[in-house]
């Protein structure tokens, strides 16, 4: 009971700290990441949900031409990332989350003192050869690395499949997959080669709404739109 109440809690968190994100994307004012942190939430709890939300948690500084965290809200972040390394044996995506929070910090020149040296970045031989249902859903969990700009292993193997995950992206809306559709629509968003028959704007018009109050959904489709309208970074 008590380790059910703890993800009821976390989920909590991480959908009200997305929603803090999605409002900010929409008026493009300032994220403020160490107020929510420290507003309502249990901090323990509330550093949790920035590290299950990742690199992300900063976006609106990144993809956004608004003025940069405050250190407060860098401490934040550098917290989060290093309070819980990956184990040796984590699955790759994780390996990929702290690698992309980790770029993140050093994308907003935050100082990473008393972090492990940087070895590069994980590899991403586990996606070469995947299906494209396996594919999208991976890309779709891995939707923070998908930034304009961003040249890292697994953005190289979403540039060389388009196609791949625009069937992914049809295949979860069909099975009324929300979240895997918004982030696998944030990937197309930057993506060569997709069928102009896909009608993308629409189909994210239509995940999103179809999302409901999921606020991780929002996220994710309000960051495709505006990469999709050539946000500057």
């Amino acid at each position: 009971m008590e380790q059910s109440g703890a993800s009821t809690r976390l989920a909590g968190a991480v959908q009200g700290l997305m929603s803090e994100l999605v409002s900010a994307l929409r008026s493009g004012d300032r994220f403020r990441l160490a107020d929510i942190v420290m507003d309502g939430a249990a901090p323990d709890t509330a550093l949790a949900a920035v590290r299950v939300v990742g690199a992300d948690a900063v976006l609106p500084s990144v993809l956004l031409r608004c003025a940069p965290p405050e250190p407060a809200d860098l401490t934040v972040f550098a917290k989060a990332v290093h309070a819980w390394p990956p184990p040796a044996d984590a699955p790759p995506t994780s390996l990929w989350s702290h690698w992309a929070m980790r770029r993140a910090l050093l994308r907003l020149d935050a100082s990473l003192d008393g972090a492990p040296e940087d070895g590069g970045e994980p590899g991403a031989e586990w996606l070469d050869e995947a299906p494209w249902q396996f594919l999208t859903h991976q890309l779709a969990v891995l939707a923070p690395l998908a930034l304009p700009g961003e040249d890292c292993a697994v953005a190289r193997v979403a540039r060389g499949r388009p196609v791949d995950v625009a069937r992914g992206f049809v295949r979860a809306v069909r099975r009324r997959d929300w979240l895997q559709a918004a982030g696998a629509g944030r990937w197309l968003a930057l993506l060569d080669g997709v069928p102009d028959t896909l009608g993308l704007d629409t189909g994210l018009e239509f995940v999103v709404q179809m999302g409901g109050e999921d606020a991780r959904v929002a996220f994710q489709v309000r960051a495709a739109q505006l990469m999709r309208t050539g946000v500057p970074v």
